[in-house]
């Protein structure tokens, strides 16, 4: 029995083509596309079983990840009509660097990749942010989608 009221299961992303952002978020956090349940093929056959209309399911119906390691949280890139219109109230922050055991600046050299990365496969680079006084810098990205994520 969980020790609050419910289990912490997946996160979920809004987004209009889930393959696109399995593709873009996969390297990126270096986790993998789960097998479909038993005995599916694929994870639109699945879809099609449990009563989800063909015309809803995009391609093989991937739409998932999951940490390679089975550390972290399952990610579900959940198909809505809807178009991402204001900033995001929840984000993901990633680490890239070596944190405040290293430098500022060499922080920003160790982030440096990961945003050119980002940005070659179809992500944006919204802002750099340093703050001296609290000895912090990160990069403030966006997926295809426009969903928002920072690097530190």
């Amino acid at each position: 029995m969980p020790k609050g009221l419910a289990t912490f299961y997946q996160l979920a992303i809004d987004c209009h083509d889930a393959a696109k952002l399995v593709e873009f978020w996969q390297p990126l956090l270096g986790y993998e596309v789960p097998a479909p349940p038993a005995p599916f093929d694929t994870w639109r056959d699945w879809y099609l079983s449990v009563g989800v209309p063909e015309g809803e399911i995009d391609g093989d119906g991937t739409d998932r990840l999951v940490p390679a390691d089975g550390q972290g949280v399952a990610i579900w890139f959940q198909p809505v009509p809807e178009t991402k219109g204001v900033k995001n109230r929840l984000h993901l922050d990633l680490r890239a660097s070596q944190g405040r055991a290293v430098s500022r600046e060499q922080r920003r050299r160790e982030i440096e990749p990961v945003v050119a990365r980002v940005q070659a496969a179809g992500g944006s680079l919204i802002r750099w942010t340093e703050e001296p006084e609290a000895d912090h810098v990160y990069a403030v990205l966006a997926d295809p989608e426009g969903n928002e994520f920072c690097v530190n």
